[in-house]
Parts: structure tokens; sequence; C-alpha cells
């Protein structure tokens, strides 16, 4: 794993992250709360399709400065900015939880350098037309997100007592296993303080700077059917907005038990479509 400080307009400085040697280049976008660290459960399998994967600390995160007021569209020029840096031309996205909109807003607004997106357990607009964007979340998610819908003040209240997530109880076992490696992101990325996930969650409610049915890479929506995180009716909404989606809900899987069964088949899709 190579570690770069890169320098972004205004003086911003992003921490990313480079490893393996393939000539498939896939940029991973992290979820919340989160660093950037590419996901090492899926190392073996980029192993042997030959990818590449590059990333970065999302503005505000380990060691990427902050970015107040940050929208879903900023991570286009972000991800941009360290491609540049990296001496990466085109490139495949992929992103988890809050990560997943990320990646879609790469592949809306650079539709010259991106070939192909992956987005799983991922959230739609907040304003996403004839989506009942709160039905079917937990008790934490409706604490943590409805909080951000009622502003800044409210949001930074709320995420000082913030509680567990909604994990089932398939989330815990997965992360039991391989997927345990989230606990070397998590850790990191809240060490400085709840800042950078309220610029996340104000990001997941607030205006994305982009509209999903522009993008014309291929895109894959994976949810888990049980998600209490983030309902799989947020994937549905966005496979009906997107030409080129394919959307895949695994049933009785939840935000992280989707992973260890679908997050390979993702990487191997991206592999063959990009």
């Amino acid at each position: 794993m190579t570690e770069t400080d890169v320098a972004a307009p205004g003086g911003q400085t992003l921490h990313a992250y480079d490893w393996g040697s393939g000539d498939r280049v896939v940029m991973w976008h992290h979820g919340t709360p989160n660093i950037g660290l590419p996901p090492k459960p899926l190392f073996a399998a980029a192993e042997r399709l030959g990818v590449r994967f590059i990333s970065y600390d999302r503005p505000g995160y380990g060691g990427s400065t902050p970015l107040p007021g940050r929208d879903m569209a900023s991570a286009a020029s972000l991800a941009a900015t360290v491609a540049d840096a990296l001496g990466v031309d085109r490139f495949a996205v992929m992103g988890h939880s809050s990560g997943g909109p990320h990646s879609l807003a790469c592949a809306a607004l650079l539709p010259e350098r991106v070939t192909a997106a992956v987005s799983i357990s991922g959230l739609a607009p907040f304003t996403a037309d004839g989506l009942d964007w709160f039905a079917g979340m937990g008790p934490g998610s409706l604490a943590s997100l409805g909080a951000a819908a009622a502003g800044r003040a409210a949001k930074e209240a709320q995420a000082a007592v913030e509680g567990a997530p909604d994990f089932t109880p398939g989330d815990w076992a997965a992360l039991d296993g391989d997927w345990g490696w989230f606990g070397s992101v998590v850790e990191p990325a809240m060490a400085a303080g709840p800042a950078p996930l309220v610029d996340d969650d104000l990001a997941n409610v607030g205006p994305w700077g982009f509209d999903p049915a522009v993008i014309t890479a291929p895109v894959l929506l994976v949810h888990g059917g049980a998600d209490l995180v983030v309902p799989s009716s947020h994937s549905a909404w966005l496979a009906g907005r997107i030409p080129k989606a394919e959307l895949r809900v695994v049933p009785g899987e939840g935000h992280i038990s989707v992973l260890p069964g679908e997050a390979v088949p993702a990487l191997e899709w991206l592999a063959r479509v990009a």
C-alpha cells in the first residue's frame, strides 16, 4: 500500500491510497464513518482480476483537510484530482453505503473518465420523487439522518450521542469474519471527532448536485433486502432512473452481511464491463 498526500485546489490536502499493479483501476469510495483505505477483503480477488485499487480519505477524515458544506458532486473533482496525481486517466468506481452515491457522482460528472460504477448498500437522493426515503430504516438511521435533515446544529447535537448502527445479526456475524476489516477504517475515522460524519450526513440529505439519470456508464446496484441502515428501496429507485443500471437485491442480507457474498462478484462485474 502506497499512501501520499495530494494537493487539491483551494489549498486542500487529500490523503490518497494506491494498492496493486493491475491494468484495471478501481477507485474505492468509503462509507460513513470510515477512512479511505481500499478494502482488504477484496485484495485476493483484485490480484486475480488484475485490479489496482486507488482511493482517498474524504475531506475531514484521516489525512484529508475538512471541506464543510461539501455535496455529493464534490466527489467528482476530488476523485479527478487524486487520479491525476496517481497518473490514472480512466477508472471504474466502487462504493459502499454513503460511498455509493459518491461513486455515482463520479460516473455522472466524469463521463469521459469513469468506465463503470458499483454502489453497494447505497443511498438514493433525499428528494427522490416517489420514494419514502426513511421507510424501512431502523431507529438508529432514523435518528441520525432525521437529525441531519433538521440542519447542522441538530446533526451536531445528535452526533455527540450517536448510538449503535442498525445492524442485523447477519451484519454482526460478517464483522466477525473478513469484513471485521471495517474496524481498521472506522476507529481512525472517528479519532478526530464527529465533524466529518456530520458533513457526510448533511451531504446525504442535501442536494446531490447531479442527476443520476445522466449516467451513461454501466452501473451495478447491490443491496441486502433486510438492510435497516439504508433500505433496498433506495437502490431500487436508482435502478429505475439510471439508464444502464443492473439491480441485485439479496433477500435476508443486511448492510454489511451483503458484502461477503456479493462484493467479489461485484468486483468481477467491474473487471468484465469496465
